[in-house]
């Protein structure tokens, strides 16, 4: 049968290629389902027989994106920017979006007053349906032109110690305890939330992220410190699964409310949750860990990521800074011809 209902919504069933097709119409109305069956399989004939496209809305696009995306980490960020541009793009086909209107949903957001790193995300977003639309499904020929925001360089946003302290004793238990376990160990908020009893051996005060777990998809390997240590002895018996809960449930988003009004009472302010990997960077640099170890302990595949606390210590460099001293080149040489002045022409020191 070609219609059927499942409630009070109409389906079609049709076979394609040896394959049964089942899909919803979207409609209790029996004659426009049936108009949805025939154009369906219209087109399913065209695809076959003429080589034609077939006709993808943008939902269509969305719906395989997330079947397909499950792994993604940043899944929860994309179904907040597709929920935005549901009612932008909606029942567009893919082959009607266009680099203007690409471009008009851009300028939609900036005039929200979001920064333009946000806007960029989204239409990253879109671009990497789009492509997998092309590479992959096939259903269009070619990705619009998708322009992106200029952005500032980075920002290396950390707070001191002192700071540190009064945020963690203004918030709720479970984050302050995650938020103490993320100064001690820089690991990202994925890795904080997501870490399980199984990769923590508290005997080696040692735990490790999982390639498929790291930003990078390389294991990164986790040194516990003191303070990383009492915070995990403080968690033990909560749960026998998530290291780190909330009312016996895995926590998924740590930039809450509760996170942001803990932030107004400490007083601090332009903090974002990902900078606490940046404060522990600042603290180790300042500390005197080299760069190539915070590279390591950080689990960076690029040396230039870390190249951005290079600033907040010199000591990286004080032994390459020793291997010239002119002061001492002057002194030897006064010391070689009696302490006798040395004519202006010939003091000079030239590579």
């Amino acid at each position: 049968m070609a219609l059927y209902k499942r409630g009070n919504i109409w389906w079609i069933r049709v076979s394609h290629r040896g394959k049964r097709i089942q899909q919803t119409t979207g409609t209790e109305d029996k004659i426009a389902a049936q108009q949805y069956h025939d154009k369906f399989k219209a087109e399913l004939w065209k695809v076959e027989k003429l080589k034609e496209k077939p006709k993808k809305t943008w939902k269509d696009a969305v719906v395989k994106w997330f079947s397909e995306m499950q792994h993604k980490r940043s899944l929860y960020d994309d179904r907040l920017h597709i929920k935005w541009l549901d009612k932008y793009l909606g029942d567009f086909y893919l082959i009607d979006i266009t680099k203007d209107i690409v471009d008009e949903i851009a300028r939609a957001r900036e005039a929200e007053g979001v920064k333009p790193a946000t806007v960029n995300r989204m239409m990253a977003l879109v671009r990497a349906i789009l492509r997998k639309a092309v590479n992959e499904w096939e259903w269009i020929d070619k990705v619009p032109l998708v322009r992106m925001r200029k952005v500032e360089s980075k920002r290396i946003r950390w707070i001191t110690r002192e700071e540190a302290l009064r945020l963690l004793a203004v918030l709720p238990p479970h984050l302050s305890a995650m938020t103490a376990f993320s100064l001690a160990t820089g690991l990202r908020q994925s890795n904080v939330t997501g870490l399980r009893w199984q990769d923590v051996d508290l005997i080696r005060q040692h735990a490790l992220i999982h390639p498929d777990q790291a930003k990078m998809k390389k294991a990164i390997p986790v040194p516990l410190n003191e303070d990383a240590m009492d915070v995990l002895r403080s968690q033990v018996g909560k749960h026998p699964e998530y290291v780190f809960t909330y009312q016996s449930n895995r926590i998924i988003q740590c930039s809450t409310k509760a996170w942001r009004a803990a932030l107004k009472r400490a007083g601090i302010t332009n903090f974002r949750w990902h900078d606490l990997r940046h404060t522990w960077a600042s603290w180790h640099v300042q500390s005197g860990t080299s760069l190539q170890e915070l590279q390591v302990l950080g689990g960076w595949a690029s040396f230039d990521m870390v190249l951005r606390y290079a600033h907040l210590s010199s000591d990286h460099l004080r032994a390459a800074a020793k291997r010239v001293s002119v002061l001492k080149l002057r002194n030897a040489t006064l010391k070689f011809i009696g302490n006798e002045p040395i004519p202006q022409e010939s003091a000079s020191l030239r590579p």
